[in-house]
């Protein structure tokens, strides 16, 4: 039996490519057109496992899925880098000076803004998905729209592509995250990143000291990023990756941690993915 994953997009979205990447071809994809739905099918076991983009090189974090995965309290096992490339994509025939509007999911929109303002006349709409847009316009036959979306997409829904590499910064990666319903698929020996969650003490330098503590057990920190407590208001949440060379190094950080903040809970334990 193939393995079930949770994909937001489509067939023939990064998200599809990263699943293919990091499980082979041999999964059966759960097509999901938001994250909520994502995270709904993996919380139901619809899927067996679900990949969720996380921050892009460019334009920064997807805030909101931070606190799905803490809220669902579902486990990050792995992580996955894609580099990002975007085309412009049409229904064969037309041409770029026949366009009147793009339309795409509103992460490419923002990582193609350089080349988009060459054309102010063309309105720019967001969608769900990139490849989705691609689907639609095959299925509808929609003239004078284009699609961005990856160049898998116009081979599948038979598109034409009038301009190629689109993105503003041609080095351009997105961080997907692998989940699962429980934590740890790998064993210790093998894990040398984590995922953390937690809250400090409202008083001057707390957040300091937990950093200082992260140091001294040899922790690299690879990312933070503060969400406000919905719940208390001015109250922050901290989300922390790091990388380690001794699991043993990561058990005692993890220790303090916990006496140390509020709420502290480890999202997920996994293989660096920039590490061979």
């Amino acid at each position: 039996m193939n393995l079930k994953v949770a994909i937001q997009g489509i067939k023939g979205s990064n998200h599809h490519q990263v699943a293919k990447e990091y499980f082979g071809n041999s999964i059966d994809l759960v097509e999901c057109l938001s994250f909520d739905v994502l995270v709904d099918r993996l919380m139901e076991g619809n899927a067996d496992m679900g990949v969720m983009a996380i921050e892009n090189s460019i334009a920064g974090s997807i805030i909101p899925n931070y606190n799905l995965v803490y809220h669902n309290n579902i486990h990050i096992i792995g992580e996955h880098y894609l580099s990002i490339h975007h085309n412009l994509m049409v229904l064969k025939g037309q041409t770029l000076d026949q366009i009147e509007e793009v339309r795409t999911h509103p992460m490419a929109l923002l990582q193609c803004k350089e080349y988009l303002r060459q054309y102010p006349g063309i309105k720019l709409v967001e969608d769900v998905d990139t490849a989705e847009t691609a689907r639609q316009i095959q299925q509808k036959q929609w003239k004078r729209v284009a699609a961005i979306a990856p160049k898998v997409a116009a081979e599948l829904y038979d598109l034409e592509i009038i301009a190629s590499e689109i993105q503003t910064i041609k080095n351009n990666a997105t961080r997907f995250i692998i989940l699962k319903r429980q934590n740890k698929a790998l064993p210790e020996t093998e894990i040398n990143k984590a995922s953390l969650r937690f809250i400090t003490d409202h008083k001057r330098g707390s957040l300091a000291t937990v950093l200082n503590v992260m140091s001294d057990c040899n922790m690299n920190l690879t990312k933070i990023q503060s969400l406000p407590v919905i719940e208390t208001p001015w109250k922050y949440a901290f989300f922390v990756d790091m990388t380690f060379d001794k699991y043993e190094e990561f058990a005692k950080a993890k220790s303090l941690l916990d006496i140390m903040s509020e709420d502290f809970r480890v999202l997920g334990e996994y293989k660096n993915a920039l590490v061979g």
